[in-house]
């Protein structure tokens, strides 16, 4: 049995003991923990710093303007491209639709058949004259056939009736006789023209069931289908059609330009233009006024200015945006179109010795391009020739911190 001096010196720590060995493992564990740690927060910074928004301002790049010799515009406004000769074609006779020959897009000449109508009825209406012209024809022979026996009858009895051999009741009777089959052959002669003149109305009806392109021209509508009821007039609600297609004669085409009251006396018949389409900005065309419409719009203040196209083109098509400068004179034959674009001088700095602009693109985010600077235009803009087209949207003064791929916001249009 212990005693009570055994049982405390077993309680007693013996000092004398090696320490225990401390694990790593949990050391290890920590250390990734914390790079791990560290890893995720520089992710979510990069992130951050992504999703960022930077406020700017922005402006759009243009089509050079010219410089140095070119002819100074003294007004510039905007338009439509208009056609002077359209025509929604239909036909002249109500009837069914059985064939169209046409597709949008479509080239078509004077006269060609672009539809027919369902010709039953014309056929049948013709015929019909047919059978009367024959007619009145077959009466008129034969009444001319009783007028020659009429005639020689009557010349017959002439010399009879000097000899007494016939009565004078006799030769007048037959007088009679022929006179009356002149006036009905007179009259059969009147109906025959008649009835060639009702076949010559049913040949017209016959034809009026074929539709042709009344001149040269593109289809650019197609408003009815095979089957359905087409009519000149607006009857039958819309189960009647009143056109077929749409003709332009590509070759009317001008502008149309609004040019307002206070600035209309810069304007005279004749001056040179230059127009630029919208869907094309780099592309200048050569034109001329060709009138000035004589009243104004009350409500825009504006007066009507049509200006001619001196060259055509087939990317050239109705209802497309223009604008156009009124220019002192013609630019110079032999003087070719300035090349490259005008951007704002503040848009264009150097990142890496190299000069570049931030393009705006689809989201907001910006893309940096190099860009190949010719030389100045004016005091705040810059001539490029490469890295930059009409149209672009570019950020002004862009910051430093502004990198390739950065979403931007127009400041602008916050404030808007």
């Amino acid at each position: 049995m212990n005693t009570n001096a055994d049982l405390l010196s077993q309680l007693r720590i013996d000092r004398s003991a090696p320490p225990p060995k401390r694990s790593l493992r949990w050391l290890w564990i920590t250390l990734a923990v914390l790079v791990v740690l560290a890893i995720l927060a520089v992710v979510g910074w990069m992130l951050i710093a992504r999703s960022r928004v930077t406020e700017v301002q922005t402006a759009t790049v243009a089509a050079m303007g010219g410089s140095g010799n070119q002819a100074a515009s003294v007004l510039d406004a905007t338009g439509y491209v208009v056609a002077r000769r359209i025509a929604t074609v239909s036909a002249k006779v109500t009837g069914k639709l059985r064939d169209v020959r046409i597709q949008e897009g479509q080239h078509v000449v004077a006269g060609q058949i672009i539809a027919t109508l369902d010709p039953i009825d014309a056929d049948e209406a013709r015929s019909l004259a047919v059978a009367q012209a024959h007619a009145t024809e077959s009466q008129a022979g034969s009444l001319q056939a009783q007028l020659t026996d009429a005639e020689a009858n009557v010349k017959r009895l002439v010399p009879l009736m000097q000899q007494k051999l016939v009565s004078q009741a006799q030769y007048t009777q037959a007088v009679a006789q022929r006179d009356s089959l002149r006036a009905q052959l007179a009259s059969a002669n009147a109906s025959t023209k008649a009835a060639h003149a009702q076949l010559a109305i049913a040949g017209t009806g016959v034809d009026n069931t074929i539709i042709r392109a009344p001149f040269d021209g593109v289809v650019i509508a197609k408003a009815a289908q095979p089957g359905e009821i087409v009519s000149p007039f607006s009857a039958g609600g819309g189960f009647t059609r009143t056109g077929i297609g749409t003709i332009v004669d590509m070759d009317s085409l001008e502008v149309e330009v609004d040019v307002g009251e206070a600035y209309i006396g810069r304007v005279q018949p004749g001056m040179p233009v230059e127009a630029t389409l919208n869907a094309y900005p780099d592309w200048k065309i050569p034109a001329h006024v060709i009138a000035i419409i004589p009243t104004a719009d009350r409500g825009k203040a504006t007066v009507k200015v049509r200006v001619a196209l001196d060259k055509k083109d087939d990317r050239i098509v109705p209802d497309m945006g223009v604008s156009v400068s009124f220019l002192e004179k013609a630019r110079p034959a032999d003087q070719p179109a300035p090349k490259g674009v005008k951007v704002p001088a503040a848009a264009v700095v150097q990142r890496d010795g190299k000069d570049v602009v931030f393009v705006v693109g689809d989201g907001g985010k910006v893309a940096m391009h190099e860009v190949t600077v010719a030389g100045k235009v004016g005091n705040d803009a810059k001539q490029v020739i490469a890295g930059a087209s009409a149209g672009d949207t570019v950020v002004v003064q862009p910051p430093a911190e502004l990198k390739d791929g950065s979403k931007v916001k127009d400041a602008a249009a916050k404030s808007e």
